[in-house]
This record gives structure tokens, sequence and C-alpha cells, in this order.
């Protein structure tokens, strides 16, 4: 099999779906698979292609439309095109090709590969725009929907007109790949998508736990400054509203009045401005790393003492995967699929994101509540870190994503 990855050159690729193909691919390894994955709106100033470690790595910049590789163009469909043009020319194999999209807007790549080779297309779908921009609140969607078409406002309009593109693209391709049964029940009811060419797989990530003996612990709090007493709380993605960083801030500031060794790191890029803003009578207890390395971060899932992740919006997400993985106790929102990944009471304490027709929210007392719960439960805080790591063994490890990508691709 000839698999071709598209990645586009976005925001998203250095996060969520950067992780997804970098895992998806350690998955294959050693696999009958030949992999090549298609970066599309490439920063480089030519068309290129790289093999790394057996991995073949294309690159398609912006063209104009005098065929220099350099600028933008007006229109996605002019820039497909050319994309088309070039995996023509370049695609020697032809058997067995699949083509596996990882972002949405790509409805007219998706028809005329079909058109230009004997294929199977496939597309992940991490996230959609309405659920990005309104953090999934679906019912406030439904309600912007049912407006007619002139009263809508021009934000409102780009959620539509961007939501009727991404559907194309459901219709498009073979099979649809949804991280949780939340986004197959969305498509099925909302988008009328039939149920068999809609698979499940969460997400996998492989193993990398560091060892949690007592020295290598204590001489990772000395590195980072954190000292022996003090009970770390961890907060790691983009500083954006969908991942509910306010939230959490307001609930440290309750914690905090009531535990006094405990600190707040907050590991992720964004808008520091807006939320430091927030901190202002606990900004000594909390500290900012900015973007860290796998490397770096690891380290910090190794001596953290709770993680939370009040986000409004997740599939799959890498960072409770990471946090299992690494027996980090966790507070988690019943966002999307979020709350499918674990278990109340059991792998994680959940708190509940509330639905009000113009917001979502988060009740900041009760996450504080289950914040000091766990951060004055010695005994609770490691048996939920020992479920979390169970429940990665089970249902998220890279093996696991193989088989269920293979049963895909194959099928």
């Amino acid at each position: 099999m000839n698999l071709y990855l598209f990645n586009d050159n976005d925001r998203a690729s250095i996060y969520g779906v950067g992780t997804y193909l970098k895992e998806l691919v350690k998955a294959l390894e050693n696999t009958s698979i030949s992999i090549h994955i298609v970066h599309l709106h490439s920063v480089l100033p030519a068309f290129k292609i790289e093999k790394t470690n057996q991995i073949e790595h294309w690159y398609i910049p912006e063209v104009r439309n005098e065929n220099t590789f350099s600028g933008s163009v007006s229109k996605v469909e002019s820039y497909f095109q050319n994309v088309i043009y070039l995996l023509r020319i370049h695609i020697k194999d032809i058997k067995d090709l699949v083509f596996h999209f990882n972002f949405n807007l790509c409805q007219l790549l998706a028809r005329e590969l079909k058109m230009a080779f004997n294929c199977k297309t496939v597309a992940t779908i991490h996230f959609t725009k309405w659920m990005l921009e309104l953090n999934g609140n679906l019912s406030m969607f439904q309600r912007i929907k049912s407006k007619p078409y002139y009263i809508l406002n021009s934000y409102e309009k780009t959620l539509i007109e961007t939501d009727k593109y991404e559907t194309l693209l459901y219709k498009e391709v073979d099979h649809i790949i949804v991280l949780c049964q939340y986004t197959r029940n969305i498509l099925q009811t909302e988008y009328g998508i039939e149920q068999d060419k809609i698979v499940v797989i969460p997400n996998g990530m492989a193993n990398a736990n560091l060892k949690k003996n007592k020295n290598t612990k204590n001489a990772l709090r000395r590195k980072w400054h954190i000292s022996e007493d003090d009970l770390l709380i961890l907060f790691v993605g983009r500083l954006d509203a969908v991942k509910g960083l306010s939230y959490l801030i307001k609930a440290f500031n309750k914690v905090f009045k009531i535990v006094r060794n405990c600190r707040l790191m907050i590991v992720g890029s964004g808008d520091y401005d807006y939320y430091m803003k927030e901190c202002e009578n606990i900004c000594t207890h909390v500290t900012w790393t900015g973007l860290l390395k796998k490397d770096k971060l690891y380290e910090l899932y190794s001596i953290a003492d709770l993680g939370v992740m009040p986000s409004f919006n997740e599939q799959c997400s890498y960072v409770a995967i990471e946090m299992m993985m690494h027996s980090v106790p966790l507070i988690a929102s019943t966002s999307a699929g979020l709350r499918e990944m674990v278990e109340d009471g059991v792998t994680a304490l959940l708190v509940s994101v509330v639905e009000h027709p113009e917001h979502m929210e988060i009740d900041t007392e009760v996450l504080a509540e289950k914040m000091i719960l766990l951060l004055q439960d010695h005994f609770k805080r490691k048996q939920i870190g020992r479920n979390g790591r169970k429940r990665y063994e089970q249902l998220y490890t890279s093996d696991t994503l193989r088989n269920n990508m293979l049963k895909c691709y194959f099928s």
C-alpha cells in the first residue's frame, strides 16, 4: 500500500494534528505500508521531496499563476489544481493508493484525486470550525443555521459557509475517521452521514513513560526549582479561550486560599498578557513556561501532582493521553470526547461543562473543590494516577492505533 498523508501548514500542524501524524507514522513503522507525508502550503521556496527514515516528505509551497513558488493564491481551487498536477507527475507507484486528509477544507482535492487515480480516500476529522469558534456549543450553532442568511452578521456567515465547505468533504471521501463517539453522533444526526462510512479510532501514542523513583523526581524538582513540599498543578495547552484556562485560574485563586503549598504551572503559548492579568493576586505561585519540547514536558509530567484540563472542545486529547501515560491524576471537563476518554472517579474527576444559549462555562467552585479534594488526598491521587496508566495501556497505545488504522485502510 502507498499511503499519502496530507497535512496543512497552519497552527494545528504544530499542535494536535502534527502530533497525530507523528504518532501515526510511528505506529505504522515495520508494516508493508509505504508512507508519504504531503505538506501543503509549505514555506519552502520550491517543490521538494525528502526521504527521512524511509518516510517521504513532499513539500508543496504556494504557487502563482506564472508558476513561481512563492506568495499566495486568491482561490483554494487554484492551489489544489497545482497540487494535483504535481502528484500526477511524481507518483510513480499507483497500486493500492490511499489518500488520507487531515484538514477539512479540501473537498476539491479529494474529488480530483479520485478522478486522477484509482484510490481510496480517508479523512480524519480533528475539529470543525464551529466547534472551535463556539466552544462546542451545538445549540448555539443550530440557532445560527436556522436564521435566514440575509440577517446573519459577517462572523456567522463565515461559520455557515465554512461548515458547508467542510460538509462537502464528509460526503466526498470513502471513509471518515473520528476520534470519539460524540463526533460520530454529530456527523450522523446533524449532517446525515451514513453510519457505515464513519469509524471511531481514538488517538494513540508510543509509550514514553519515565521511571518515577524518588531520587529522579527529587532531582527534577530541583532542576525546575519546585520545592519537594510544593504540590504541582499542571496545565498543558494553547492559551486559547477554548482550553478554559480562565476558569482554571479563577479556581486556583480559590484553591490557594485553602492549600497554600501549591503551584500552578502553565505550559503552552498564546496570549500571555490576557491571562497574566487574571493572576495578579497569585502571580508568585504561577509559572509560565511557554511551548516546551517533549523531553522537557515529560519531565514535568513525571513530577506533577495533578493535571487539570478545563477544555470546552476536545476530540481525543493527546495531553490527556500523556497525563494518563505518566500516571498524572487528572481533573477534566465533560467536553465532547474528553468525557469518553476517562471514567469519572476512577481514572479522573470530571467537572461539567454548562451550555448556555450564548456561551459555555465551567463552575469554578466545583472545579476548585475537586482540585482541593485531590491535593489533600495523597492516596486518591495515586489511585487515579495508576488507573489512568491502565486506561492508557488498554486504549491509547501505539499498537492499538496501528491495528485500528490497518483495519480502516484495508477495509
